[in-house]
């Protein structure tokens, strides 16, 4: 669908989601909330509970916030709505506890502001696929592959990356033979991160030191994901780059890198906390201190994830840059953090476009990108 239309194009902002990062995407929905023209675009903002059920929700951005540290939260209404469905129809319906319905117009665009299972892991964009209604970012693969660490690394090792060391657990081999997983991971240099396969925002990662930690961390992660990934640490800095789809039959683009240094005092790694809460836990340098060498190497190998993946719209690429000048690919994430604050807006802003017109400019690749294959 193209934005040549008379009216503004109604833009439903979809947040909430029944992942564990379901805070996260709140506080990212209060951040568009406020920056979004209302000049250009209609904003539907809907919310999916924890439950699975959307519902229209408050405009006013402190709701969704993270104020005084509390985590927001996407609580059922008197309605529950959902897409017809119906082939050419982009139709919002609202229907209450009486089953009574009623319409609420159709959606030009969905911006799914959702972190992951269940809304950035393909899931989502399946569902709006099957209904022909337009969305921003990534497809179903690509938006599969960027979620599970395990498949993305082998996309990246078969497109010719650089990938750490890491030992994949699942569900039923931790079932069936704890000792035997165990054993596959002493083959990495401590420490170790142990992660759920398919979460983001750090939630559910542990650092592990020695092995007397393992177990631990590994039913830590499995809380979130029955599938776990156990990386070994990679000394190095932690650079990050911002990809936005090309328009038309242009290239991605690439922000000026980004570091972030943490405050080991507090926090051993770039966890939850120091994401969202603690806002002293680390500092988000951009432009990264590079050379110019370096900087182009890393904005050129930053398209080239995104395009191995296939993804579309927006995504952070993560590296690390070893003392011996060797780039390692760490993660794709195709539905970045993306407050006001968050690092992926950050780094398109030191390079020239700001949130707002971020925001614009994603909607701009939504609204004249078409669905299905493509």
């Amino acid at each position: 669908m193209s934005q040549v239309n008379n009216h503004k194009p109604r833009v439903m902002l979809l947040f909430g989601g029944r992942s564990s990062e379901h805070p996260v995407s709140c506080v990212t929905a209060a951040g568009v909330l406020e920056a979004i023209d209302r000049d250009k675009y209609e904003v539907v903002p809907v919310g999916i509970t924890r439950e699975g059920a959307w519902t229209l929700v408050d405009q006013d951005v402190t709701s969704w916030s993270l104020a005084n540290s509390k985590k927001p939260e996407v609580t059922a209404g008197n309605e529950v709505l959902r897409l017809t469905g119906e082939p050419g129809s982009h139709e919002l319906l609202a229907s209450d506890a009486a089953h009574a319905v009623r319409s609420l117009g159709d959606i030009d665009l969905v911006f799914p502001l959702l972190h992951g299972p269940f809304g950035e892991d393909g899931s989502l964009q399946g569902m709006l696929e099957m209904v022909d209604v337009p969305y921003v970012g990534s497809g179903i693969a690509a938006s599969a592959i960027g979620m599970d660490k395990h498949f993305m690394k082998v996309v990246f090792e078969a497109a010719g990356f650089a990938v750490g060391p890491y030992v994949v657990i699942h569900d039923k081999q931790w079932e069936r033979d704890q000792d035997a997983c165990l054993e596959s991971v002493n083959g990495l240099e401590y420490p170790l991160f142990v992660k759920p396969a398919r979460a983001g925002s750090s939630v559910g990662i542990s650092r592990v030191d020695t092995p007397d930690g393992l177990v631990a961390a590994i039913e830590a992660a499995r809380i979130h994901d029955p599938k776990v990934i156990v990386e070994a640490g990679i000394v190095g800095r932690e650079i990050e780059c911002g990809v936005l789809e090309g328009r038309g039959s242009l290239p991605p683009r690439a922000s000026m890198p980004g570091e972030i240094v943490v405050d080991n005092a507090g926090h051993t790694f770039y966890d939850f906390d120091a994401k969202y809460v603690d806002g002293a836990a680390a500092q988000l340098s951009c432009p990264a201190v590079l050379d110019a060498a370096a900087t182009e190497e890393v904005r050129r190998l930053a398209a080239d994830a995104f395009d191995a993946v296939n993804a579309e719209g927006l995504s952070r690429v993560d590296f690390f840059y070893t003392p011996e000048g060797k780039w390692i690919i760490n993660e794709i994430n195709t539905m970045p953090g993306f407050t006001p604050s968050s690092m992926y807006p950050h780094m398109w802003s030191k390079t020239g476009l700001g949130y707002a017109e971020l925001i614009d400019e994603l909607i701009h690749l939504g609204l004249n990108r078409k669905t299905g294959l493509r």
